[in-house]
């Protein structure tokens, strides 16, 4: 328990700034420290509530605390299971393999063994990407405009976003960028442009190892790759002995209504990365899975100390048997999306002159707003009236909706109402100043 020392300390955040890297941002868009959460909801040290339409960037599908996770973690913890493990077998990765067999993989008729990786999505992403140029010994990788894959060196050569790479500090190499679904606008199909360029001898693109991409780009703006584009994607990779790899990341874990994301556009990826919300719970767990016949690693070739977190383990199997062992809450989930996207094309309709449209599938979904500066001060404005949502896409111009899938229609729609409310606060005071301006002049 926090006593009361503690939460007057916490209060002072003078703390972060001076012990705290600069290279925080979270905190600066929510300024605010936390102290305690459930479900959809937080509370700060001041005892004022939040609702959570962040969700950890996607990693609390199930919302914070659950209660079934949570108890299943505390027995576990009670009977001093295996906390730290490295890749030995354990009780508790066998609990989850067999979950993941039994309630995931098998039903889909997947073939997939899994790879433990490092402890966050990028990790996955490196291995699979190290993986598939071992299987097919080519070095070049194409990634799609607006993709972001991670922030170490191998995964940020794939990801799009300048604020990012220029990071780095050092070149980026090995990956080719081919155009995103509807990149161009709806009357050019990009994969027509893809696969010219990858036939074509002198197009300047070595034939790739692998393609990757994700089928709803998180912070590249929600937008959602139709699902024929991602048939089509996969055909050509197939027929090209081109690996397909699917970054589920964000998008996976139920975000899109199905526990994979290409599961709706009736493909089968040769390698698939998840992390973010796979624990259930927040804890750190990331997995590759790839077909059996690209099992091409020799003992410890890829490693890392911290792969087998025993206690995700528990909290992912509890949530694979808790959510998606019968279909009951996929269809909830479904119908609850609905609600959402029929909400959000009411906003957009309601603000037609600032809001260009509608994005995402399932339960991520995007409002994008004409002006970036704008959408900014309606998300400032909606945390000071009890809601935490972020911004995504290019300029930060798109406000993104991951909120606990979980989450009651009664507090959906309180947090919508609080967004419609900052929307219609934010846009007459900034009509107010353009009246002020004119008149001044």
């Amino acid at each position: 328990m926090i006593n009361s020392n503690q939460v007057e300390v916490a209060k002072n955040t003078s703390i972060f700034t001076k012990r705290e890297s600069g290279v925080r941002s979270y905190a600066r868009s929510f300024p605010v420290v936390l102290h305690k959460a459930r479900g959809s909801e937080v509370w700060d040290v001041s005892g004022r509530r939040y609702l959570d339409f962040l969700a950890g960037a996607g990693s609390l599908n199930y919302g914070h605390n659950n209660v079934n996770f949570k108890h299943a973690l505390l027995d576990y913890i009670a009977e001093d299971g295996i906390t730290h493990s490295l890749d030995l077998h354990t009780e508790a990765k066998a609990h989850f393999l067999q979950t993941l067999n039994d309630v995931v993989l098998e039903p889909l008729n997947l073939d997939y063994v899994a790879q433990f990786t490092g402890p966050t999505g990028t990790n996955a992403v490196e291995a699979a990407i190290k993986l598939a140029r071992k299987v097919t010994g080519r070095t070049n990788l194409v990634s799609f405009t607006g993709g972001f894959h991670g922030m170490s060196l191998g995964a940020l050569s794939l990801t799009g976003n300048g604020y990012f790479r220029n990071a780095s500090g050092i070149p980026l190499q090995g990956a080719s960028v081919m155009p995103f679904d509807n990149y161009f606008g709806p009357a050019v199909d990009t994969m027509d442009y893809f696969e010219r360029m990858i036939d074509d001898p002198s197009s300047g693109i070595d034939k790739p190892a692998a393609a990757i991409v994700e089928t709803v780009q998180g912070e590249g703006g929600v937008r959602a790759a139709n699902l024929t584009w991602l048939k089509r994607l996969e055909t050509i990779c197939k027929r090209r002995g081109i690996l397909l790899i699917i970054d589920d990341i964000q998008a996976g874990c139920g975000r899109t209504g199905s526990f994979f994301s290409f599961t709706a556009a009736g493909i089968k990826p040769d390698i698939v990365t998840l992390s973010k919300s796979l624990s259930g719970y927040g804890l750190p767990l990331s997995v590759v899975l790839f077909k059996r016949e690209l099992d091409v690693w020799k003992p410890g070739e890829h490693n890392g100390t911290f792969r087998g977190n025993n206690h995700a383990f528990v909290t992912a199997a509890a949530a694979l048997n808790h959510y998606w062992r019968e279909d009951t809450f996929a269809k909830e989930l479904g119908e609850k999306s609905q609600h959402l996207a029929s909400r959000l094309d009411m906003l957009a309709g309601k603000y037609r002159e600032h809001i260009a449209e509608v994005r995402g599938r399932g339960f991520m979904r995007g409002l994008l707003f004409h002006d970036a500066d704008l959408a900014a001060a309606i998300t400032a404005d909606a945390f000071a009236n009890g809601l935490i949502i972020e911004r995504c896409g290019p300029l930060d111009e798109v406000i993104k909706f991951l909120a606990p899938l979980t989450i009651s229609y009664a507090e959906l729609d309180e947090g919508l109402d609080i967004l419609d409310r900052s929307m219609e606060r934010v846009i007459e005071n900034q009509s107010k100043l353009v009246t002020l301006s004119r008149a001044a002049e």
